[in-house]
């Protein structure tokens, strides 16, 4: 192998560090759960590190800002036919996002939540692969298959523990998935159907000239397709799942999970930028008021969840239904014809939500327990039902849990669990200087510099959009302000016990979210950029179809990075 080509073979990094850690993992018993933890580890660090490369690629720029857009071919078949993973600014930034939330959620799992059942960690990986897969991947065929491994994965970690309430929402959260399957598996037929591929790129190439009754196919198609992914995104009203099933999963899982409402929200964003953007004919735009109005009627939903739900779990399903409404409205602007900066703000605010949804999951529980470190009584029930049946020692916690632990310990980490707390609540609240309030300004900004019409008036759904912005901040600050001041302030009680490895990850999480407040305006940049260069479907289409145009030309296992017209003109003046 060429070692210039290592860097485009990182591709699939992502993928296959999972994958492979996963399945080694199956050979182990589940007692040896420190040798699985450090494999764990070892695999969640591996695939950061990748990410960082992929991340440090996708920023590459040549000429005026033209964005290098690398492909890999799976078994080196020619595009359309071959399978082919496509990185782009994009996809490198959601990969990123995936290794940055597995980290801390696999820290968090160390706290006991893994020893609560069985092949924990291989399931853990495997949703990684999946997660990973679904960013990557060029077609909808691979996707679907990503989709599934992705799924299944999840369901072994929503029911992991056992329990009646996780059981019942489990099955609920199986069914609803399994029907959005369905309703994938018809799109993609009726797609390739109609334009005779499943390369996204040249589904893209293929949607304009459609003729008559191919094209409402087609559109069916998109509708079935729109379906699944909505309910995977949490949209109103497909998100009755939601709550219920992010409440009752264990928080480490609920934390990582947090990502695939986003893997929704960013099919959605690709397929409807890409394939039904301004050079899709008579198909441009299509689907864009549904998602305006579907994304502002999910932050509605969201909010009053936020303020009518007593369980702080619960909550933090209901704050991340109102993350994905805002990027789901903010995509539909854009499809429409808003211009990047909304898009821009919305990826920014993408990043700080889903990061501050995690770590919200992961404080929910400790937060909730009592000075007996107790929750509900159906949870400590199962818990001792495992613990006879397998006799688990939880990295050696069982015996902490019987001793009062010293005073002072309880109170550094409740005073710093108080304060994270509150730094989230303002994040997801959107109050400055945090990165929600930093989005939701880069969203407005943008409404308003791009959307202005000619009579001086903004059209009337990004009035009702900005407000919706403005009222989803004030409930969910109505909302957490409420139960922070009853739980940490007016409560007499001894503060509960709450281990290291529980607070660890939470402040790791915060520190991203800081981090992006204090280099705002170079995640700033990075977003927008993108942005731009999703509203260009131009950009995307053309290079991963000039791959096949020039495959002959190309040595085997090359791989080199496909520039866009303008950086080749570029590098020609050079």
């Amino acid at each position: 192998m060429n070692p210039e080509t290592l860097p485009h073979h990182m591709i699939i990094a992502p993928i296959l560090i999972p994958l492979v850690a996963g399945a080694i993992m199956l050979f182990y018993n589940d007692r040896n759960r420190q040798t699985k933890l450090l494999m764990g580890l070892v695999a969640v660090g591996l695939m950061f590190l990748s990410s960082t490369e992929l991340m440090n690629d996708a920023k590459a720029l040549t000429g005026e800002g033209k964005t290098i857009v690398q492909l890999y071919r799976l078994g080196d078949w020619p595009v359309p036919v071959g399978i082919v993973l496509v990185l782009d600014r994009l996809a490198a930034m959601m990969v990123m996002l995936t290794s940055l939330l597995a980290i801390p959620s696999l820290i968090y799992a160390a706290a006991g939540w893994h020893g609560k059942g069985q092949h924990y960690h291989s399931m853990f990986q495997f949703l990684l692969a999946g997660v990973n897969g679904a960013f990557l991947t060029g077609d909808l065929f691979n996707l679907f298959v990503f989709f599934e491994v992705m799924l299944a994965a999840s369901y072994g970690l929503m029911l992991h523990g056992s329990g009646p309430d996780r059981i019942k929402a489990g099955l609920q959260y199986i069914a609803v998935n399994l029907a959005a399957s369905l309703f994938f598996l018809i799109g993609v037929a009726l797609v390739y159907g109609t334009t005779g591929s499943l390369n996204m790129a040249d589904i893209a190439r293929e949607v304009a000239t459609l003729q008559g009754p191919q094209r409402l196919l087609f559109h069916a198609a998109a509708g079935f397709l729109g379906v699944a992914f909505l309910v995977k995104a949490a949209a109103w009203p497909l998100c009755f799942w939601l709550p219920s099933t992010y409440a009752s999963a264990s928080p480490p899982a609920a934390a990582i999970m947090a990502i695939m409402t986003k893997v929704g929200v960013y099919v959605i964003m690709r397929l409807s930028l890409l394939i039904l953007g301004p050079e899709a004919g008579a198909s441009a735009g299509f689907g864009a008021p549904v998602l305006m109005i579907g994304g502002v009627m999910t932050m509605a939903f969201g909010t009053v969840g936020v303020l009518g739900s007593p369980e702080l779990a619960r909550k933090g399903g209901y704050l991340a239904i109102v993350s994905s409404g805002t990027v789901l409205a903010a995509i539909g602007f854009a499809q429409a014809g808003g211009g990047p900066e909304i898009l821009g703000g919305a990826l920014y605010y993408l990043i700080g939500s889903t990061a501050a949804i995690s770590a919200f999951f992961l404080m929910a529980e400790p937060v909730s327990r009592d000075d007996r470190g107790e929750v509900e009584p159906t949870e400590e029930a199962a818990r001792e039902h495992l613990a006879e049946r397998w006799d688990w020692t939880p990295m050696g916690l069982d015996s902490v849990e019987d001793t009062p632990g010293p005073s002072g310990m309880r109170t550094v980490s409740w005073l710093t669990m108080g304060i994270c707390f509150s730094l989230i609540a303002a994040m997801l609240a959107g109050l400055p200087p945090m990165p929600g309030f930093i989005g939701k300004f880069a969203i407005l900004s943008g409404a308003i510099r791009n959307n202005v019409g000619l009579n001086g008036q903004l059209p009337v759904m990004l009035w009702i959009f900005a407000a919706m912005l403005i009222l989803s901040g004030l409930g969910a600050l109505i909302g957490l302000v409420r139960v922070g001041i009853r739980r940490f302030w007016a409560d007499d009680n001894p503060p509960p016990r709450i281990f290291a490895l529980e607070v660890i990850p939470v402040v790791m999480l915060l520190g991203m979210i800081l981090m992006m407040t204090v280099r705002a305006d170079a995640v700033l940049n990075y977003t927008r950029q993108t942005a731009h260069v999703l509203i260009d479907p131009s950009i995307y289409r053309d290079a991963v179809l000039r791959d096949a145009e020039r495959l002959d030309a190309t040595p085997p296992q090359s791989f080199e990075p496909v520039a866009t017209e303008d950086s080749k003109k570029q590098e020609d003046a050079e």
